[in-house]
């Protein structure tokens, strides 16, 4: 259901920019909930951002609150996380993850959604 995550990743300096994106295919982002998580090696996977498109609601992490931005392009069925001011501790692998509303939130907080994007890696360093 989530095309790769491939696009958007990479190396980059603290304090730099960057905006992964996931491609929805086979539904509209209108009847999920998308969200993105991070895995950094030896570290449990983290829910970083979350948007229910149909309600208009995001949901951050307070780890990113404030750098970090969820947005759809509707007309292209796409997800963006537009990263700001990014920190070395924001090193990880980035997927994008589906959840059917029914299902509602909860799937985003325990990690238990519907369908999964491959990730991208986003490596911060000086």
């Amino acid at each position: 259901l989530m095309s790769s995550c491939g696009v958007g990743g990479g190396l980059v300096q603290p304090g730099s920019s960057l905006r992964p994106s996931c491609a929805a295919s086979g539904f509209t982002l209108d009847d999920y909930v998308i969200g993105w998580f991070r895995q950094a090696p030896g570290k449990e996977r983290e829910g970083v951002a979350c948007i229910s498109v149909s309600a208009e609601v995001t949901y951050y992490a307070d780890s990113v609150k404030g750098r970090f931005t969820i947005s759809s392009d509707n007309a292209k069925n796409t997800v963006f996380l537009q990263m700001n001011s990014l920190k070395p501790e924001d090193t990880a692998v980035y997927y994008c993850a589906a959840a059917s509303l029914d299902r509602g939130w909860v799937s985003f907080f325990l990690g238990d959604m519907d369908s999964w994007g491959k990730g991208t890696q986003v490596t911060v360093s000086s």
